[in-house]
């Protein structure tokens, strides 16, 4: 832990960027922290984060970035929806200015124990999965990063032993000091590739910066079936104690698949049948060992693991279940805004399947999908603004290719190509700032249409 007396920062100017969840729990932190505190958003800051803001005292702005002001604080805090390459974030750069996420800045003022999970898809399921195991066992426990409340806040407000935080890539840009105690990689595809030069191994460096600042007191848990995994890790020196998974092969140590079972080779062993499992699917299959691997590690008993792994609840607007109408179910996936989680998806759909995708493309390749769209897909409705790029790509594959531009219109052109015994899967491979207000909008919206009568 830094206090501000070790590093001498009593009355520190400090600037926040964006006022979200992140950036008002950062501000927050700071100002109980004794810092002078500014926050500045160039959009339009809720009102429900304004009256917080205001009645904690804490000075702000919207609507505007006053530069002079920004360029003089001593730390910025930069919340993760504000792209790398903005022009304020340039200037930063810059001037030398230390530049932080939330998740460094607010590691910075505890002593708590961090489990941190990143990876291009299963971060919100895993995370929400090993905060459940620890729950489930008595721990004293918090969540936060991009998921549930302010990681910051809490830091300010609580008194917990343990962190389980979701990390992406944007926040684990700018790190120098952050070190969780268990750091947690699940996978690696191409997604955010527009933030980082379209250069996929730059965004793969920027995902294993989750360990760089770990010592051989740490773990590290990692996909051994994943190909850039292993391919940073031939050129990476990990000082954690790195510990793998996988669903492809038997390990002398970590977690595998093995007769219909998952296995964990620890301190002792343990397995359970996949069956058992409460989330369905071979990617949760993978997130369930990587999860069990962190509670293993932080001594949770075997049979407490097993009775969290079988009563888990699904993450909202991952492979949700909606409905099931006149013999079809409703799924929805909205939360799938790249190709690679689409790809579990679709993977996983027994039944013919009509597809709603579509959104703000990210620089997606949709090769990687195109055979199980062949084999399980019977109907793609498009949905975003320009759909161009996925009518083009999948015209000469599909016969029955459909173009809209709202929800209601997607979800009535679905229910009216589904036949009893089919599924309807929103999986959209795109971000959803084209349409909606993010995936939880576009999710929400479409569970509202499709229970409509």
């Amino acid at each position: 832990m830094c206090t501000l007396q070790s590093l001498n920062q009593n009355n520190m100017k400090i600037v926040v960027l964006g006022g979200g969840e992140s950036g008002c729990g950062a501000a927050y932190l700071a100002k109980k922290q004794g810092m002078e505190v500014f926050l500045s958003d160039k959009g339009t800051i809720k009102d429900n984060y304004k009256q917080f803001l205001t009645e904690n005292e804490i000075e702000f702005e919207e609507g505007n970035h006053d530069e002079e002001r920004i360029l003089n604080a001593e730390w910025i805090v930069k919340s993760p929806g504000i792209p790398k390459k903005a022009e304020i974030i340039n200037k930063i750069h810059e001037k030398g200015i230390r530049l932080s996420s939330e998740i460094e800045f607010a590691s910075e003022f505890t002593d708590a124990k961090i489990i941190a999970i990143t990876g291009s898809n299963g971060k919100t399921t895993t995370t929400s999965l090993i905060y459940y195991i620890l729950k489930n066992d008595g721990l004293n426990v918090g969540l936060g990063g991009n998921i549930g409340y302010s990681f910051a806040k809490q830091v300010a407000d609580e008194n917990y032993d343990y962190y389980v935080l979701e990390v992406s890539s944007f926040q684990l840009d700018d790190i120098q000091s952050f070190r969780p105690y268990i750091s947690l990689l699940l996978n690696l595809s191409q997604d955010h590739l527009d933030q980082y030069n379209y250069n996929y191994e730059e965004y793969a460096l920027a995902k294993f910066k989750i360990t760089e600042n770990q010592e051989n007191d740490n773990f590290f848990i990692y996909n051994k079936d994943d190909e850039m995994s292993k391919n940073i890790l031939e050129k990476l020196e990990v000082k954690a104690k790195m510990i793998p998974f996988s669903v492809k092969e038997k390990l002398s140590e970590g977690g595998f698949i093995n007769d219909d079972k998952i296995i964990l080779k620890l301190q002792d062993e343990f397995s359970m049948k996949i069956e058992d499992l409460s989330l369905l699917g071979t990617h949760n299959v993978a997130n369930s060992l990587a999860a069990s691997i962190a509670g293993k590690i932080l001594n949770i008993s075997n049979e407490s693991i097993r009775n969290s792994l079988m009563t888990f609840q699904a993450v909202e607007h991952r492979l949700e279940l909606v409905t099931e109408i006149d013999g079809v179910k409703y799924i929805n996936d909205s939360k799938a805004t790249n190709v690679n989680a689409t790809y579990y998806a679709l993977e996983s759909m027994k039944a013919p399947t009509v597809w709603i995708v579509g959104g703000k493309d990210k620089g997606n390749d949709y090769t990687e999908i195109e055979d199980l769209v062949k084999r399980k897909v019977k109907a793609i409705v498009c949905l975003g603004i320009d759909n161009k790029k996925i009518i083009d790509f999948f015209k000469d594959k599909k016969e029955f290719i459909y173009d809209t531009s709202s929800m209601e219109e997607a979800v009535k052109v679905s229910k009216s190509l589904a036949k009893k015994g089919d599924t309807v899967l929103l999986s959209p491979c795109c971000a959803s700032f084209d349409l909606f207000n993010g995936y939880e909008d576009r999710g929400n919206q479409f569970k509202e249409q499709v229970l409509k009568n």
